[in-house]
Protein backbone atom coordinates (compact mmCIF):
# COMPACT_ATOMS: atom_id res chain seq x y z
CA UNK A 1 0.00 0.00 0.00
CA UNK A 2 2.76 2.40 0.99
CA UNK A 3 4.70 1.43 -2.15
CA UNK A 4 1.68 2.30 -4.32
CA UNK A 5 1.29 5.65 -2.59
CA UNK A 6 5.01 6.38 -3.06
CA UNK A 7 4.88 5.44 -6.74
CA UNK A 8 1.76 7.57 -7.18
CA UNK A 9 3.49 10.56 -5.57
CA UNK A 10 6.61 10.11 -7.70
CA UNK A 11 4.43 9.85 -10.80
CA UNK A 12 2.59 13.04 -9.85
CA UNK A 13 5.88 14.86 -9.36
CA UNK A 14 7.10 13.67 -12.78
CA UNK A 15 3.86 14.85 -14.38
CA UNK A 16 4.22 18.28 -12.75
CA UNK A 17 7.88 18.54 -13.80
CA UNK A 18 7.01 17.46 -17.34
CA UNK A 19 4.23 20.06 -17.48
CA UNK A 20 6.65 22.74 -16.27
CA UNK A 21 9.19 21.75 -18.93
CA UNK A 22 6.53 21.80 -21.63
CA UNK A 23 5.36 25.22 -20.41
CA UNK A 24 8.86 26.71 -20.47
CA UNK A 25 9.52 29.49 -22.96
CA UNK A 26 11.93 28.56 -25.73
CA UNK A 27 14.89 30.69 -26.77
CA UNK A 28 14.43 30.01 -30.47
CA UNK A 29 17.20 32.09 -32.00
CA UNK A 30 19.88 34.64 -31.14
CA UNK A 31 20.85 37.62 -33.30
CA UNK A 32 23.84 39.92 -32.87
CA UNK A 33 24.75 43.36 -34.21
CA UNK A 34 27.86 45.43 -33.73
CA UNK A 35 27.57 49.25 -33.53
CA UNK A 36 30.45 51.73 -33.14
CA UNK A 37 30.04 51.92 -29.36
CA UNK A 38 28.06 48.83 -28.37
CA UNK A 39 27.09 45.26 -29.20
CA UNK A 40 23.43 44.24 -29.22
CA UNK A 41 22.19 40.67 -28.60
CA UNK A 42 18.55 39.85 -29.33
CA UNK A 43 17.07 36.58 -28.06
CA UNK A 44 13.90 35.55 -29.93
CA UNK A 45 11.47 33.88 -27.51
CA UNK A 46 8.33 31.79 -27.78
CA UNK A 47 6.79 33.70 -24.86
CA UNK A 48 7.48 36.20 -22.07
CA UNK A 49 10.26 35.63 -19.52
CA UNK A 50 11.78 37.14 -16.40
CA UNK A 51 15.51 37.79 -16.46
CA UNK A 52 18.44 39.34 -14.66
CA UNK A 53 22.01 40.21 -15.63
CA UNK A 54 25.20 40.72 -13.66
CA UNK A 55 28.91 40.99 -14.38
CA UNK A 56 31.88 39.05 -13.01
CA UNK A 57 35.59 39.85 -13.11
CA UNK A 58 38.83 37.87 -13.20
CA UNK A 59 38.03 36.86 -15.89
CA UNK A 60 35.46 39.31 -17.28
CA UNK A 61 32.05 37.71 -17.84
CA UNK A 62 28.42 38.70 -18.22
CA UNK A 63 25.81 36.33 -16.79
CA UNK A 64 22.21 36.33 -18.04
CA UNK A 65 19.72 34.30 -16.00
CA UNK A 66 16.41 33.65 -17.77
CA UNK A 67 13.59 32.23 -15.64
CA UNK A 68 11.04 29.95 -17.24
CA UNK A 69 13.10 29.30 -20.34
CA UNK A 70 14.94 26.59 -22.25
CA UNK A 71 17.54 26.94 -24.99
CA UNK A 72 16.24 25.65 -28.33
CA UNK A 73 18.96 26.95 -30.64
CA UNK A 74 22.71 26.81 -31.14
CA UNK A 75 24.99 29.56 -29.89
CA UNK A 76 28.18 28.57 -31.71
CA UNK A 77 27.02 29.97 -35.04
CA UNK A 78 27.15 33.63 -34.00
CA UNK A 79 29.91 35.76 -35.51
CA UNK A 80 31.68 37.32 -32.53
CA UNK A 81 34.43 39.12 -34.45
CA UNK A 82 34.88 42.81 -33.62
CA UNK A 83 32.86 42.41 -30.41
CA UNK A 84 33.97 42.18 -26.76
CA UNK A 85 32.42 38.68 -26.61
CA UNK A 86 34.91 35.84 -27.00
CA UNK A 87 32.50 32.96 -26.32
CA UNK A 88 28.93 32.22 -25.22
CA UNK A 89 28.10 29.28 -22.97
CA UNK A 90 24.80 28.00 -21.62
CA UNK A 91 23.59 25.74 -18.82
CA UNK A 92 20.11 24.53 -17.89
CA UNK A 93 20.26 25.04 -14.12
CA UNK A 94 16.76 23.56 -13.71
CA UNK A 95 14.31 22.34 -16.35
CA UNK A 96 12.96 25.91 -16.53
CA UNK A 97 15.92 28.10 -15.51
CA UNK A 98 18.47 28.95 -18.20
CA UNK A 99 21.85 30.56 -17.55
CA UNK A 100 23.86 32.16 -20.36
CA UNK A 101 27.48 33.19 -19.76
CA UNK A 102 29.28 35.59 -22.09
CA UNK A 103 33.08 35.46 -21.86
CA UNK A 104 34.43 38.99 -22.45
CA UNK A 105 37.73 40.39 -23.64
CA UNK A 106 37.04 43.66 -21.82
CA UNK A 107 34.63 44.97 -19.21
CA UNK A 108 31.35 46.31 -20.57
CA UNK A 109 28.34 48.13 -19.17
CA UNK A 110 25.18 46.12 -19.95
CA UNK A 111 21.59 47.26 -20.34
CA UNK A 112 18.76 44.77 -20.88
CA UNK A 113 15.02 44.84 -21.46
CA UNK A 114 12.26 42.70 -22.93
CA UNK A 115 10.01 43.57 -25.87
CA UNK A 116 6.45 42.43 -26.49
CA UNK A 117 5.45 40.94 -29.86
CA UNK A 118 4.76 43.20 -32.82
CA UNK A 119 3.92 42.67 -36.49
CA UNK A 120 7.40 41.42 -37.35
CA UNK A 121 8.69 39.66 -34.21
CA UNK A 122 7.51 37.70 -31.22
CA UNK A 123 8.72 38.21 -27.65
CA UNK A 124 12.36 39.30 -27.37
CA UNK A 125 15.04 39.79 -24.75
CA UNK A 126 17.50 42.52 -25.72
CA UNK A 127 20.94 42.89 -24.12
CA UNK A 128 23.13 45.87 -25.05
CA UNK A 129 26.83 45.77 -24.14
CA UNK A 130 28.32 49.28 -24.10
CA UNK A 131 32.07 49.54 -24.60
CA UNK A 132 32.29 52.83 -22.70
CA UNK A 133 30.65 53.22 -19.29
CA UNK A 134 29.76 56.90 -19.80
CA UNK A 135 28.14 56.10 -23.15
CA UNK A 136 25.99 53.51 -21.44
CA UNK A 137 24.90 55.99 -18.77
CA UNK A 138 23.84 58.57 -21.37
CA UNK A 139 21.92 55.84 -23.21
CA UNK A 140 20.07 54.45 -20.19
CA UNK A 141 16.76 55.83 -21.37
CA UNK A 142 17.37 56.10 -25.11
CA UNK A 143 18.45 52.47 -25.51
CA UNK A 144 15.12 51.25 -24.19
CA UNK A 145 12.90 54.09 -25.42
CA UNK A 146 14.36 54.05 -28.91
CA UNK A 147 13.73 50.34 -29.18
CA UNK A 148 10.03 51.08 -29.05
CA UNK A 149 10.24 51.02 -32.84
CA UNK A 150 10.31 47.25 -32.45
CA UNK A 151 7.92 46.99 -29.49
CA UNK A 152 7.27 48.38 -26.01
CA UNK A 153 10.18 47.81 -23.62
CA UNK A 154 10.00 46.98 -19.97
CA UNK A 155 12.29 48.92 -17.62
CA UNK A 156 15.94 48.04 -18.28
CA UNK A 157 17.87 45.79 -15.91
CA UNK A 158 21.16 47.51 -15.18
CA UNK A 159 24.24 45.72 -13.91
CA UNK A 160 25.91 47.38 -10.88
CA UNK A 161 28.48 49.83 -12.14
CA UNK A 162 29.78 53.14 -10.87
CA UNK A 163 29.76 55.45 -13.89
CA UNK A 164 31.11 58.97 -14.09
CA UNK A 165 28.56 61.83 -14.26
CA UNK A 166 26.96 62.29 -17.67
CA UNK A 167 27.92 65.30 -19.71
CA UNK A 168 25.30 66.90 -21.99
CA UNK A 169 26.12 66.86 -25.68
CA UNK A 170 26.95 70.23 -27.20
CA UNK A 171 27.28 71.43 -30.75
CA UNK A 172 30.65 70.68 -32.30
CA UNK A 173 32.77 73.58 -33.51
CA UNK A 174 33.58 72.67 -37.09
CA UNK A 175 37.21 72.75 -38.24
CA UNK A 176 38.06 75.39 -40.85
CA UNK A 177 38.85 74.38 -44.42
CA UNK A 178 41.85 75.90 -46.25
CA UNK A 179 41.42 79.66 -46.39
CA UNK A 180 39.69 79.72 -43.01
CA UNK A 181 36.28 78.64 -44.33
CA UNK A 182 34.50 75.50 -43.22
CA UNK A 183 32.45 72.93 -45.11
CA UNK A 184 28.67 72.79 -44.90
CA UNK A 185 27.95 69.52 -43.06
CA UNK A 186 25.03 67.30 -44.08
CA UNK A 187 24.14 64.54 -41.59
CA UNK A 188 22.63 61.59 -43.48
CA UNK A 189 20.56 59.19 -41.41
CA UNK A 190 19.72 55.78 -42.89
CA UNK A 191 16.44 54.79 -41.23
CA UNK A 192 16.06 51.65 -39.10
CA UNK A 193 18.91 49.09 -38.87
CA UNK A 194 19.97 45.99 -36.97
CA UNK A 195 17.04 44.02 -35.57
CA UNK A 196 14.71 46.77 -36.80
CA UNK A 197 14.38 46.05 -40.54
CA UNK A 198 11.78 48.75 -41.17
CA UNK A 199 9.23 48.12 -43.89
CA UNK A 200 9.44 44.92 -45.94
CA UNK A 201 9.05 44.52 -49.68
CA UNK A 202 6.73 41.93 -51.24
CA UNK A 203 7.52 38.42 -49.98
CA UNK A 204 10.17 39.97 -47.69
CA UNK A 205 12.35 40.42 -50.77
CA UNK A 206 13.62 43.87 -49.84
CA UNK A 207 14.34 45.33 -46.39
CA UNK A 208 13.95 49.06 -45.82
CA UNK A 209 17.06 49.17 -43.61
CA UNK A 210 19.23 47.93 -46.51
CA UNK A 211 17.70 50.29 -49.09
CA UNK A 212 18.09 53.34 -46.83
CA UNK A 213 21.74 52.56 -46.04
CA UNK A 214 22.57 52.10 -49.74
CA UNK A 215 20.94 55.43 -50.65
CA UNK A 216 22.60 57.15 -47.67
CA UNK A 217 26.04 55.94 -48.73
CA UNK A 218 25.48 57.11 -52.31
CA UNK A 219 24.19 60.46 -51.07
CA UNK A 220 27.29 60.87 -48.92
CA UNK A 221 29.51 60.09 -51.93
CA UNK A 222 27.76 62.68 -54.08
CA UNK A 223 27.74 65.37 -51.40
CA UNK A 224 31.46 64.85 -50.73
CA UNK A 225 32.08 65.42 -54.44
CA UNK A 226 30.65 68.95 -54.06
CA UNK A 227 33.36 71.42 -53.02
CA UNK A 228 32.45 73.12 -49.76
CA UNK A 229 30.14 70.30 -48.61
CA UNK A 230 30.75 67.27 -46.39
CA UNK A 231 28.40 64.33 -45.88
CA UNK A 232 28.43 62.48 -42.55
CA UNK A 233 26.64 59.14 -42.07
CA UNK A 234 24.70 58.77 -38.83
CA UNK A 235 24.51 54.98 -39.23
CA UNK A 236 27.50 53.43 -40.98
CA UNK A 237 26.42 49.78 -40.86
CA UNK A 238 23.62 47.35 -40.06
CA UNK A 239 22.92 48.16 -36.40
CA UNK A 240 20.21 49.88 -34.39
CA UNK A 241 20.42 53.48 -33.13
CA UNK A 242 17.73 54.96 -30.84
CA UNK A 243 15.87 57.85 -32.46
CA UNK A 244 17.04 60.67 -30.17
CA UNK A 245 20.62 59.46 -30.40
CA UNK A 246 20.48 59.94 -34.17
CA UNK A 247 20.00 63.69 -33.75
CA UNK A 248 22.64 63.73 -31.00
CA UNK A 249 25.14 62.16 -33.42
CA UNK A 250 24.24 64.78 -36.04
CA UNK A 251 24.77 67.57 -33.50
CA UNK A 252 28.17 66.20 -32.44
CA UNK A 253 29.20 66.18 -36.10
CA UNK A 254 28.22 69.85 -36.34
CA UNK A 255 25.48 69.29 -38.90
CA UNK A 256 23.96 72.21 -40.82
CA UNK A 257 21.21 69.91 -42.14
CA UNK A 258 19.83 66.54 -41.05
CA UNK A 259 18.34 64.21 -43.70
CA UNK A 260 16.65 60.98 -42.63
CA UNK A 261 16.18 58.45 -45.46
CA UNK A 262 13.23 56.03 -45.43
CA UNK A 263 11.11 53.86 -47.75
CA UNK A 264 7.40 53.88 -46.94
CA UNK A 265 4.90 51.01 -46.68
CA UNK A 266 1.12 50.95 -46.95
CA UNK A 267 -1.63 48.35 -46.52
CA UNK A 268 -2.48 48.77 -50.21
CA UNK A 269 0.30 47.55 -52.49
CA UNK A 270 -0.87 50.05 -55.12
CA UNK A 271 0.28 53.06 -53.04
CA UNK A 272 3.22 54.78 -54.73
CA UNK A 273 5.33 57.93 -54.82
CA UNK A 274 8.05 59.75 -52.89
CA UNK A 275 7.41 62.26 -50.09
CA UNK A 276 9.35 64.75 -47.99
CA UNK A 277 8.40 65.56 -44.40
CA UNK A 278 9.30 68.37 -42.02
CA UNK A 279 8.33 68.69 -38.36
CA UNK A 280 4.74 69.69 -37.63
CA UNK A 281 4.01 72.85 -35.66
CA UNK A 282 2.47 70.75 -32.90
CA UNK A 283 5.58 68.59 -32.75
CA UNK A 284 7.77 71.69 -32.63
CA UNK A 285 5.76 73.10 -29.73
CA UNK A 286 6.02 69.89 -27.70
CA UNK A 287 9.74 69.60 -28.39
CA UNK A 288 10.35 73.20 -27.28
CA UNK A 289 8.61 72.33 -24.01
CA UNK A 290 10.77 69.23 -23.57
CA UNK A 291 14.01 71.12 -24.17
CA UNK A 292 12.92 73.86 -21.80
CA UNK A 293 12.14 71.30 -19.10
CA UNK A 294 15.54 69.67 -19.62
CA UNK A 295 17.28 73.02 -19.29
CA UNK A 296 16.26 73.15 -15.63
CA UNK A 297 18.54 70.20 -14.91
CA UNK A 298 21.34 70.52 -17.45
CA UNK A 299 23.04 73.06 -19.67
CA UNK A 300 21.66 72.26 -23.12
CA UNK A 301 22.90 74.38 -26.00
CA UNK A 302 21.18 75.64 -29.07
CA UNK A 303 23.66 75.15 -31.90
CA UNK A 304 24.04 77.29 -34.98
CA UNK A 305 24.71 81.02 -35.03
CA UNK A 306 25.88 82.26 -31.68
CA UNK A 307 25.65 78.92 -29.82
CA UNK A 308 23.09 80.41 -27.42
CA UNK A 309 23.38 78.77 -24.01
CA UNK A 310 20.26 78.28 -21.90
CA UNK A 311 21.84 77.64 -18.53
CA UNK A 312 22.12 81.33 -17.58
CA UNK A 313 18.66 82.37 -18.85
CA UNK A 314 15.44 82.57 -16.88
CA UNK A 315 12.61 80.26 -17.90
CA UNK A 316 10.72 82.82 -19.99
CA UNK A 317 13.76 84.01 -21.96
CA UNK A 318 14.93 80.44 -22.52
CA UNK A 319 11.49 79.58 -23.89
CA UNK A 320 11.56 82.55 -26.27
CA UNK A 321 15.04 81.60 -27.52
CA UNK A 322 13.96 78.02 -28.11
CA UNK A 323 10.80 79.11 -29.93
CA UNK A 324 12.81 81.41 -32.19
CA UNK A 325 15.36 78.70 -32.93
CA UNK A 326 12.68 76.09 -33.61
CA UNK A 327 10.75 78.48 -35.89
CA UNK A 328 13.88 79.33 -37.90
CA UNK A 329 14.82 75.66 -38.12
CA UNK A 330 11.31 74.69 -39.26
CA UNK A 331 11.23 77.40 -41.93
CA UNK A 332 14.57 76.23 -43.32
CA UNK A 333 13.38 72.63 -43.17
CA UNK A 334 10.31 73.44 -45.25
CA UNK A 335 12.43 75.43 -47.69
CA UNK A 336 15.09 72.79 -48.33
CA UNK A 337 12.42 70.07 -48.26
CA UNK A 338 10.48 71.73 -51.07
CA UNK A 339 13.63 72.01 -53.20
CA UNK A 340 14.50 68.35 -52.63
CA UNK A 341 10.93 67.29 -53.40
CA UNK A 342 10.78 69.26 -56.67
CA UNK A 343 14.00 67.65 -57.91
CA UNK A 344 12.87 64.17 -56.83
CA UNK A 345 9.74 64.72 -58.91
CA UNK A 346 11.88 64.73 -62.05
CA UNK A 347 13.06 61.13 -61.54
CA UNK A 348 10.24 59.42 -59.60
CA UNK A 349 6.48 59.92 -59.07
CA UNK A 350 5.53 61.98 -56.01
CA UNK A 351 3.00 60.91 -53.40
CA UNK A 352 2.36 64.56 -52.46
CA UNK A 353 3.68 67.64 -54.28
CA UNK A 354 4.16 69.71 -51.14
CA UNK A 355 6.28 69.04 -48.10
CA UNK A 356 4.17 67.25 -45.50
CA UNK A 357 4.49 67.83 -41.77
CA UNK A 358 4.40 65.28 -38.96
CA UNK A 359 5.79 64.79 -35.47
CA UNK A 360 8.63 62.41 -36.39
CA UNK A 361 11.07 62.05 -33.50
CA UNK A 362 14.18 62.33 -35.70
CA UNK A 363 13.02 65.75 -36.93
CA UNK A 364 12.75 67.29 -33.45
CA UNK A 365 15.95 69.30 -33.32
CA UNK A 366 15.60 73.01 -32.49
CA UNK A 367 19.02 73.89 -33.87
CA UNK A 368 19.33 71.78 -37.05
CA UNK A 369 16.99 72.05 -40.05
CA UNK A 370 15.73 68.50 -40.57
CA UNK A 371 13.81 66.64 -43.27
CA UNK A 372 12.64 63.05 -43.65
CA UNK A 373 12.70 61.70 -47.21
CA UNK A 374 10.37 58.82 -48.05
CA UNK A 375 12.02 57.57 -51.25
CA UNK A 376 9.01 55.49 -52.33
CA UNK A 377 6.66 52.72 -51.23
CA UNK A 378 8.63 49.54 -50.65
CA UNK A 379 5.30 47.71 -50.29
CA UNK A 380 4.62 48.44 -53.98
CA UNK A 381 6.22 45.66 -56.11
CA UNK A 382 7.29 48.05 -58.88
CA UNK A 383 8.76 50.64 -56.52
CA UNK A 384 10.44 47.95 -54.39
CA UNK A 385 12.23 46.71 -57.50
CA UNK A 386 13.39 50.23 -58.37
CA UNK A 387 14.46 51.02 -54.79
CA UNK A 388 16.67 47.93 -54.76
CA UNK A 389 18.47 48.95 -57.97
CA UNK A 390 21.73 50.89 -57.73
CA UNK A 391 20.86 53.08 -60.75
CA UNK A 392 17.63 54.30 -59.11
CA UNK A 393 19.43 54.79 -55.79
CA UNK A 394 21.99 56.97 -57.55
CA UNK A 395 19.25 58.99 -59.25
CA UNK A 396 17.42 59.54 -55.96
CA UNK A 397 20.65 60.62 -54.25
CA UNK A 398 21.39 62.99 -57.15
CA UNK A 399 18.00 64.67 -56.84
CA UNK A 400 18.48 65.14 -53.09
CA UNK A 401 22.01 66.49 -53.61
CA UNK A 402 20.75 68.98 -56.19
CA UNK A 403 18.03 70.26 -53.87
CA UNK A 404 20.47 70.58 -50.96
CA UNK A 405 23.04 72.39 -53.11
CA UNK A 406 20.40 74.82 -54.39
CA UNK A 407 19.20 75.61 -50.87
CA UNK A 408 22.66 76.29 -49.47
CA UNK A 409 23.77 78.32 -52.48
CA UNK A 410 20.87 80.61 -51.64
CA UNK A 411 21.23 80.34 -47.84
CA UNK A 412 24.89 79.61 -47.01
CA UNK A 413 25.75 79.58 -43.29
CA UNK A 414 28.19 82.38 -42.34
CA UNK A 415 31.82 81.32 -42.23
CA UNK A 416 31.45 78.56 -44.82
CA UNK A 417 33.33 78.18 -48.09
CA UNK A 418 30.03 78.45 -50.01
CA UNK A 419 29.22 81.76 -48.26
CA UNK A 420 32.65 83.15 -49.23
CA UNK A 421 32.15 82.07 -52.84
CA UNK A 422 28.73 83.69 -53.02
CA UNK A 423 30.01 86.92 -51.42
CA UNK A 424 32.82 86.99 -53.99
CA UNK A 425 30.29 86.65 -56.82
CA UNK A 426 31.56 83.21 -57.86
CA UNK A 427 28.19 81.59 -57.06
CA UNK A 428 24.99 83.06 -58.39
CA UNK A 429 22.96 83.49 -55.21
CA UNK A 430 19.54 83.20 -56.85
CA UNK A 431 16.50 84.46 -55.01
CA UNK A 432 16.34 83.82 -51.29
CA UNK A 433 13.17 82.03 -50.29
CA UNK A 434 11.18 81.67 -47.10
CA UNK A 435 8.44 79.10 -46.40
CA UNK A 436 5.74 80.55 -44.15
CA UNK A 437 5.21 78.70 -40.87
CA UNK A 438 2.26 79.00 -38.43
CA UNK A 439 2.24 82.22 -36.40
CA UNK A 440 4.31 84.26 -38.86
CA UNK A 441 3.21 87.56 -40.38
CA UNK A 442 4.55 89.43 -43.38
CA UNK A 443 5.85 92.18 -41.09
CA UNK A 444 7.77 89.69 -38.93
CA UNK A 445 9.32 88.08 -42.02
CA UNK A 446 10.36 91.48 -43.37
CA UNK A 447 11.94 92.31 -40.02
CA UNK A 448 13.75 88.98 -39.86
CA UNK A 449 15.41 89.48 -43.26
CA UNK A 450 15.84 93.24 -42.73
CA UNK A 451 13.94 94.14 -45.90
CA UNK A 452 11.21 96.69 -46.49
CA UNK A 453 7.61 95.56 -46.21
CA UNK A 454 6.70 97.21 -49.53
CA UNK A 455 9.63 95.50 -51.25
CA UNK A 456 8.52 92.15 -49.86
CA UNK A 457 5.00 92.73 -51.20
CA UNK A 458 6.30 93.85 -54.59
CA UNK A 459 8.63 90.90 -55.20
CA UNK A 460 5.88 88.43 -54.33
CA UNK A 461 3.07 90.32 -56.15
CA UNK A 462 1.07 90.59 -52.94
CA UNK A 463 -1.84 93.05 -52.86
CA UNK A 464 -2.31 92.65 -49.09
CA UNK A 465 -0.25 91.49 -46.14
CA UNK A 466 -2.23 88.22 -45.93
CA UNK A 467 -0.03 85.09 -46.24
CA UNK A 468 -0.72 81.38 -45.84
CA UNK A 469 1.14 78.62 -44.01
CA UNK A 470 3.36 76.76 -46.48
CA UNK A 471 3.48 79.69 -48.90
CA UNK A 472 6.93 80.23 -50.46
CA UNK A 473 8.01 83.88 -50.41
CA UNK A 474 10.90 85.32 -52.40
CA UNK A 475 13.10 87.59 -50.29
CA UNK A 476 14.19 90.72 -52.21
CA UNK A 477 17.85 91.53 -52.80
CA UNK A 478 19.58 94.06 -50.59
CA UNK A 479 19.12 96.78 -53.26
CA UNK A 480 15.42 96.79 -52.42
CA UNK A 481 15.86 96.54 -48.68
CA UNK A 482 15.78 100.29 -48.10
CA UNK A 483 12.20 100.57 -49.33
CA UNK A 484 9.71 101.06 -46.48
Amino acid sequence: MRMRALLSTVGLILVVLTADVLAATEVRSVRLWRAPDNTRLVFDLSGPVQHSVFTLTAPNRLVIDVSGAQLATRLDQLSLSNTPITAIRSAQRTPTDLRLVLDLSAMVSPKSFTLAPNQQYGNRLVVDLFDDVSAAVNSTTTAAAGSAQSGTPTPPVVAPVTPPPSVPATATKLPPVPGGKRDIVIAIDAGHGGEDPGALGPNRSVFEKNVTLAIARELQRQINAEKGFRGELVRTGDYFIPLRKRTEIARKKGADLFISIHADAAPRSSAFGASVFALSERGATSETARWLADSENQSDLIGGAGNVSLDDKDRMLAGVLLDLSMTASLSSSLNVGQKVLSHMGSITPLHKRRVEQAGFMVLKSPDIPSILVETGFISNPNEAKKLASSSHQQALARSITTGVRQFFHQNPPPGTYIASQRDAGRIAPGPREHVVTPGESLALIAQRYQVGLAALRSVNSLKTDTIKVGQVLSIPATALAAQP
